[in-house]
């Protein structure tokens, strides 16, 4: 399906992959103040979290879950990352899957730095979040503060990290070739949008 070698279906994630969520969920009971966060772009992946936070995350992953009334969009670009990025947008009518994680309140300086709340990237939004039978409420995620009018294709390595947390934190198999579909077409868009210029 792809011209890019370097790209990976969910299909070849998920044989490639440890599943992050070989265990029953729930299992660590924190000791110390922590919060409820809710992941839906790369910080699904609990390795490329961890390089943000300097600590292994796998043990404060709680379950994969429902965010209801809300879609993905790629409403950003990253000058770190270079590319369009992941955001979540009000939509009645559609539901965003991602990882709920418990994490140690000394940690939550650490992961507003990466969302660039500072710098006016993205905002903390409190929400809801079904997480297997239990409801979450106060559940913190990132929203983008200035949107981008139309999306932004991800390059390679950014479609990659979520593809990768989607696949290997079990998110269904149905929601993870929809969105391998939807970052796809984005890039066959900006592909063609640039071939002519390269011409």
């Amino acid at each position: 399906m792809s011209d890019r070698p370097d790209r990976l279906s969910p299909s070849e994630i998920a044989r490639s992959s440890e599943r992050c969520l070989d265990r029953s969920p729930h299992h660590r009971v924190l000791s110390e103040p922590s919060f409820y966060y809710f992941a839906y772009g790369s910080c699904m992946c609990p390795i490329d979290l961890q390089r943000t936070l300097g600590e292994s995350t796998r043990d404060y992953v709680v379950g994969t879950a429902v965010l209801d009334g809300y879609r993905l969009a790629f409403n950003r670009r990253s000058r770190r990352r270079n590319c369009g990025v992941l955001d979540v947008v009000r939509d009645d009518n559609a539901r965003v899957e991602g990882v709920l994680y418990r994490l140690p309140w000394r940690l939550s300086d650490r992961l507003d730095e990466r969302e660039e709340i500072p710098t006016g990237g993205y905002r903390r939004e409190t929400i809801a979040v079904q997480c297997g039978d239990r409801h979450y409420s106060d559940v913190r995620t990132y929203v983008v503060v200035n949107k981008l009018p139309r999306e932004l294709a991800p390059n390679d390595w950014y479609f990659n990290v979520v593809l990768r947390g989607a696949v290997t934190c079990g998110l269904s198999e149905a929601y993870c070739w929809r969105l391998f579909e939807h970052m796809y077409r984005l890039q066959q868009q900006q592909d063609a949008i640039e071939l002519p210029r390269s011409a």
